[in-house]
């Protein structure tokens, strides 16, 4: 599902920012290998959630563009892979094999998230929700909870509209001076700073 430079990418950043206190949060796990080998890399000494429906990606409104909408329509597309739907066992059985604590939080964000809470601060956070609706609801619910420096990678930032609409208006609708970055590979983040600036 995820090409191998942008995957390697993503566990440099997680190399890079694993030393920041807190526990790991992804949003969008499909079969869960992302957040598998994310594990191997930052370590048993913290707590990983997934959240998923595990049922698929919701119905693409306007504000995705008119591409989500071509791609959510074509289900003969080699690419749809049942529109990202995946049996919540794959990533069990891969969270399972990294040897860390784990919690998989199956659900739409909008109904798992508000009611969210945990005891850390979130070290990194990875969003993989595709539109905007699934976006925001990550940002307005987890955002608060990231550590200062802490990562929020965002899958989605350069693929789809509503992903990037949803990050901007997101960061502009509370004033947050915060930078987006990019690996050089095209993997989109930021790093949640007071200032905004990069460490």
């Amino acid at each position: 599902m995820i090409a191998k430079p942008l995957f390697i990418d993503n566990l440099i950043l997680c190399d890079t920012f694993k030393e920041i206190q807190g526990d790991f949060v992804e949003c969008g796990v499909w079969r869960g290998g992302m957040s598998g080998a994310t594990a191997e890399v930052m370590g048993k000494n913290r707590t990983y959630y997934l959240f998923d429906s595990f049922e698929g990606l919701p119905a693409v409104k306007e504000v995705d563009g008119p591409a989500a909408k071509i791609w959510q329509d074509n289900k003969s597309s080699a690419y749809y892979h049942d529109n990202c739907t995946a049996e919540i066992g794959y990533a069990e059985m891969a969270m399972k094999k990294s040897g860390v604590t784990y919690q998989l939080i199956k659900g739409w964000f909008s109904d798992t998230l508000p009611s969210f809470s945990l005891t850390n601060k979130i070290a990194i956070l990875r969003l993989d929700g595709d539109w905007y609706d699934s976006t925001m609801d990550c940002l307005v619910n987890l955002y608060p909870l990231v550590a200062e420096n802490g990562l929020i990678i965002i899958d989605d930032y350069y693929a789809w509209d509503g992903c990037t609409r949803a990050v901007h208006d997101y960061l502009s609708k509370n004033d947050l001076p915060v930078r987006i970055y990019q690996t050089k590979n095209g993997v989109c983040y930021i790093i949640k700073t007071s200032n905004g600036r990069q460490l």
